[in-house]
This record gives C-alpha cells, structure tokens and sequence, in this order.
C-alpha cells in the first residue's frame, strides 16, 4: 500500500488500528525521498538516523497505551526553525556551520506531539524571496513542474508535501511565504492570527532565540488537506511559555457555521494596484460558484471593505521598514536622498517600498495608526461577513528567475509585466491586519499548474476559515498527487 500521499488523519487511523508502524511509514517516507528528491530538491537537511530512532520511540509508545496527536506521523520542518543538531543557516552562506543549542518552540511541540521530524526543507536566501533557491542548498523545483518555481519562503516545504515526503509541515509567513508556496504546488496552508502561534526559535542565525513579538510575521502549518491544517494548529497555536503562556491560554472560538449554505462569503478577484491573471480568476470563480449551488450568501462588493490601495500601500511600507536597519550608513543615505526625492503625489508602490525603507519611528507610528483604522474596519467588515475570498498571488507558478537584484525582476501577467514585488498586495491583504488566512487548492491552469485562493477571516477565528476550507475541499475536491 502507497503510504507516502496519505493525509495526516487516514495514517493516525492506520496507526491507531494496528495497520502500519511509524517504522514503516518513516521507512517509506525516506525512501520516496531518496528516489524522488533529486529533481525536487525540497529536503536540504535530512535527518534520517534520527527519523527512524524517533519512529521506533513512536511504536513503542503507542504499543505501552499512549496516544498523542501527531504520534508516529512523518513530518518536514522549514529549514528557518532552530532544531538541535542541525545547521540552520536561513540559506545564508557565511552561517552553513552555525547549530543552534536549542529547539524553536513549535519543533519542541512537533516532538511532544509525536511526530517524527524526517528534515529540513529548502528556503531562500534570508527567506527574502517568493522563490526558493540559496548557494548553499540550490534550488527547489516545482514538482508540477521542474522548470518553474515552489514558491517562497516555505516553498521546500510545500514541494515536499505535494511529492509525499511527509504528511505535514511548518512553515512562516510574512509575505505569502505559506500560502504563495501552498498555490504554486497544490497543498494547503495556513497563515494564523498574528500572534496566536509563538514564533520563538523561528530567528535568523546566529542571533539569540528571544520571545520576541513579531510585526507581521507568523508561524503556521501546511498540510495535503484542511483538516490536517486544523489539527497541526492546535499543535502549534498559543504562547510563549516564556512570556504570556505564564499566565494564559488559548481557547479558539469554534466556527462561526458548520454548513457550506450557511457562510456569508464576499468574493474579491481586482485589485487596484495589479492585475489578476485569467487562470487565478477563474479558481476564484471556481470557489464563488460551489458556494453559491450550495446556497451560500455570495457577494462581489461591500463599501465596508477597508480600501485596497491604501492598504497595500500600508503594507508595503510595514513590510519595508525594517529591510535596511543593518545596511552600511552611506548607502542608507542614498535611500534617504532618493526618497527625498519623492514627489508628494507619487503613491506607487515603488515609492511605498523606498518611504519603507527609511521611515523614521515618527512615520512608523503614522502607518501604525493608519493600520489600526483598517482593523477596526476588517471588524465591521466581518460583522456581515464571515469570510473573504481573494487570489493569494495574480498567477500559477512562474519559471525559475534568479536575478540577484529583486526589484528589477518583472511578473508576467498574462502578457504584461509588473514589478516582482508588486505581487505581493493579495499576500499582504490578510497580513498588514494581522488576520488568519487560509490557502486552498481550487484545480489547474490550463498549463496544468496548481491553482489556489486564499480564504481570509476575523481575527482570532481561524477555526471559520479552516472549516469553510474543510467544506469547499469535499465540493471542489483538493490535493491531488503531480502527474
């Protein structure tokens, strides 16, 4: 029996009724990977010895009566979490050798949870990037398609989901670095509430793993079907031990409903600052259709919806504001004489990433407050509906481009070319608020190339956007294995 393309659930069943050992599926795992990963290249750092001495301490516990979530369950971590033993280097030469003493907080909760870590999956350099690719580790591929891009920053993890090489994998996302990956390849992913998972261990090396509060960053889970991405969650979800998880706890609320017929969906496929490619419409619409024959409230436009070129301006400069706090001081200054250069009336999205770049701490608290306005209107968005539908980036995955300097890379969107980082307004839609967003596969293109959206919720309700995930999945169907 082909073990390695089975969800998260069916191989907890298979475990708990006898079936299988997490030896035999740890086995089948590392050798899908040996045969396979050679054209793929999404596991950097393997961890086989220590796979297989973890899946025999899984049999071993479950034959003693114990039961954990994820107990026996191969799994892939992204290569950016701290893990005893390995090198965690964010893809950066100059730190190939650095290990880190301690385990990232999740990869401590992977392992208390059972699961059997097989490696480390592939990232950019600095996890700077929509792609995946660095000098120490090479390239990942697409394994739809060899000549095209996985997507970044988790886009390792994502190839080896969607390749078999482990049930589940976690990632981080600031810019779409889990959802954009989960579109290009065909999985699912989600990107939690800001703050709801701690992020601790999840740092750039060799700084000192500290329980920071990120702006905008977050920890999440990927996964081959929605409800896998639920039950890694709650893996993942809650704080710090070291800082708020001394006095609190996390208790999601449940989804707001249960029945596909009974969600209020508002549906979004324009944005004023790109366009949105006739493949990605069309898995938009693909969505838009199965909610409405399910009886569904869909609606195409709210005046509620907070405005999208402001807040992808917004965005754009939160995202920015902290890319040049080690550059050297002459050339910071040649940004600030750039920007000084700005014409008033300039609001592109170039000029938001320059502004970003050399905003003062009085200017980061104006776009601050500007944020808040949005979040208090995301909250009176979501009192009439309960999720938002929308592209995750304008197009399916797109072929390798290794241009050293990123803003002179062009996307092509359907004949017309806009700047690579412009894709980013869809992403950052759900990040600039800080709001949970979850990434489904929607079918191919007609290249035959992975399709998604992303589902987009109210604060701290990720439960809803995980269930209406569960329910498009049995309506339209979900991963299905490269061909």
């Amino acid at each position: 029996m082909e073990w390695n393309f089975r969800s998260a659930g069916e191989l907890a069943a298979a475990l708990r009724a006898g079936e299988v050992s997490s030896a035999e599926l740890t086995d089948a795992a590392i050798a899908g990977i040996e045969r396979d990963d050679k054209l793929i290249n999404a596991i950097c750092v393997p961890d086989f010895d220590r796979a297989r001495a973890a899946a025999h301490r899984a049999d071993q516990a479950r034959a003693r009566g114990e039961d954990r979530p994820l107990l026996g369950i191969p799994v892939t971590v992204k290569e950016s979490y701290n893990m005893v033993g390995l090198p965690t280097t964010w893809g950066m030469p100059q730190y190939q050798d650095f290990v880190p003493a301690e385990d990232a907080v999740q990869v401590s909760r992977l392992k208390a949870a059972g699961a059997v870590v097989l490696g480390k999956t592939n990232v950019p350099l600095g996890l700077q990037d929509l792609q995946s690719f660095n000098e120490i580790y090479g390239t990942t591929n697409n394994p739809w398609n060899r000549g095209r891009t996985s997507g970044g920053s988790s886009g390792g993890s994502a190839a080896a989901l969607a390749s078999g090489f482990g049930a589940l994998s976690i990632g981080s996302d600031l810019a779409g670095s889990l959802r954009t990956p989960a579109h290009f390849c065909g999985v699912y992913a989600h990107k939690p509430t800001l703050g709801l998972a701690a992020t601790r261990g999840m740092v750039a090396p060799p700084a000192p793993a500290l329980p920071v509060d990120l702006d905008l960053a977050v920890v999440g889970p990927m996964a081959r079907t929605a409800r896998d991405l639920t039950v890694l969650l709650d893996v993942m979800a809650g704080p710090d031990p070291l800082t708020l998880g001394v006095a609190h706890e996390v208790t999601l609320p449940p989804a707001r409903h249960d029945r596909l017929g009974d969600f209020r969906v508002l549906v979004l496929d324009q944005h004023p600052f790109i366009a949105t490619g006739a493949a990605v419409r069309a898995g938009v619409h693909r969505v838009a259709d199965a909610l409405v024959a399910s009886g569904a409230r869909v609606e195409r436009r709210s005046p509620l919806l907070p405005d999208l070129a402001e807040a992808a301006t917004l965005y754009t400069q939160l995202l920015f504001s902290g890319s040049t706090a080690r550059f050297p001081v002459d050339t910071y200054e040649q940004l600030r004489a750039r920007a000084a250069g700005l014409s008033a009336d300039d609001h592109s999205l170039d000029a938001a990433r320059l502004r970003g770049m050399v905003s003062s701490h009085r200017d980061w608290i104006e776009v601050n407050n500007r944020r808040e306005l949005h979040r208090h209107g995301w909250r009176q968005l979501f009192g009439e509906f309960d999720v938002v539908v929308c592209p995750i980036t304008p197009t399916p995955a797109y072929p390798h481009d290794h241009d050293p300097d990123l803003l002179e890379r062009r996307l092509d969107i359907d004949g017309v070319e806009y700047p690579y980082f412009d894709q980013l307004v869809w992403a950052g839609l759900a990040t600039m608020p800080g709001l949970p967003a979850t990434a489904i596969p929607t079918g191919r293109s007609p290249e035959g190339l992975p399709v998604g959206v992303q589902l987009i919720g109210p604060m701290f309700q990720d439960r809803t956007t995980l269930r209406l995930a569960e329910l498009l999945e049995q309506q339209i169907g979900g991963f299905r294995q490269p061909e």
